[in-house]
């Protein structure tokens, strides 16, 4: 297969690198690299959840309480939260340039988080890494936390 060039992202900010061994017919949920451009400025993301993104410290376990069990329901409420901080800091889904995603249970979760993650971005693949974790901080029945860099054109 050819190596295709570097691709643009739509905001322009960024483009996709891909490197020997690429092959258009794998399905990923990633791509191998992404440079920023010139005059684009980084936007990094806190870890987001399905939990509320402001909450007390030292938590509050019945703040947690209305937190859907099922990964289905964490993963839209983590979407829609960092929706909200992209929106808050000038940026758009297809402005994300990484994820760190850290699971409770990988196998159990990752396919429904991969197909959710994909119709999020609507066609744009940032680049990722996926650990598995015992437990999340925030509270112990939180299932999936993502932290996020994009990358944003310069005013």
């Amino acid at each position: 297969m050819t190596i295709p060039a570097p691709r643009a992202v739509e905001s322009g900010a960024s483009e996709v690198i891909h490197h020997e061994g690429y092959d258009e017919a794998i399905v990923s949920p990633f791509v191998p690299a992404i440079r920023t451009v010139s005059g684009a400025r980084l936007v990094f993301i806190s870890g987001v959840t399905g939990a509320p993104v402001y909450h007390d410290h030292p938590h509050v376990a019945e703040v947690f309480d209305a937190v859907p069990r099922d990964i289905e329901g964490q993963v839209a409420n983590l979407f829609e939260h960092l929706d909200l901080a992209l929106r808050a800091a000038g940026a758009r889904r297809s402005d994300v340039v990484n994820l760190i995603r850290f699971f409770t249970n990988v196998e159990e979760d990752q396919n429904v988080v991969n197909r959710v993650q994909g119709e999020w971005f609507g066609g744009h693949i940032p680049t990722s890494s996926t650990v598995e974790v015992k437990r999340l901080a925030t509270d112990h029945r939180l299932r999936l936390e993502i932290q996020a860099i994009a990358a944003v054109p310069a005013d």
